[in-house]
């Protein structure tokens, strides 16, 4: 089945954004450690809740675009034609490569879900004047 010229348009402007975004990773990687280093020094150093709080925040917007780019990574790898035909992209999926590409985003994936669960404390409400 050949895809559609509009189709391959399409597709080769999501890989143009995939690419832009994927080669942000190690920078985005790097955010991450720091925003969790941040957190972890307020953390230690009995910081106000509303800090940690913040930090926490921060650290989770770090982790969500560390994901997105790695899955970005993900689709780079798989190709333009994984956009659009599901068997060529199960196909490469499988690939050593693409695997790993995988992991690292479900990892950030889980590290994201489990920090948005355990990992950014409640601030109190205030009283009402």
């Amino acid at each position: 089945m050949r895809l559609a010229k509009q189709d391959m348009t399409k597709a080769r402007e999501h890989l143009a954004q995939d690419e832009e975004r994927a080669e942000r990773l190690p920078d985005l990687l790097r955010s991450v450690v720091e925003a969790e280093r941040a957190l972890d020094s307020a953390r230690e150093e009995g910081a106000p809740v509303e800090e940690v709080h913040e930090r926490g925040v921060e650290l989770d917007t770090a982790l969500t675009e560390a994901m997105r780019a790695a899955y970005a990574q993900e689709r780079v790898l798989v190709g333009v034609k994984g956009y659009d035909d599901r068997i060529k992209r199960r196909k490469r999926l499988a690939r050593p490569e693409i695997k790993q590409a995988t992991q690292v985003a479900e990892r950030l994936l889980t590290a994201r879900e489990a920090h948005r669960l355990h990992g950014i404390p409640r601030v109190p409400r205030s009283p009402v004047a």
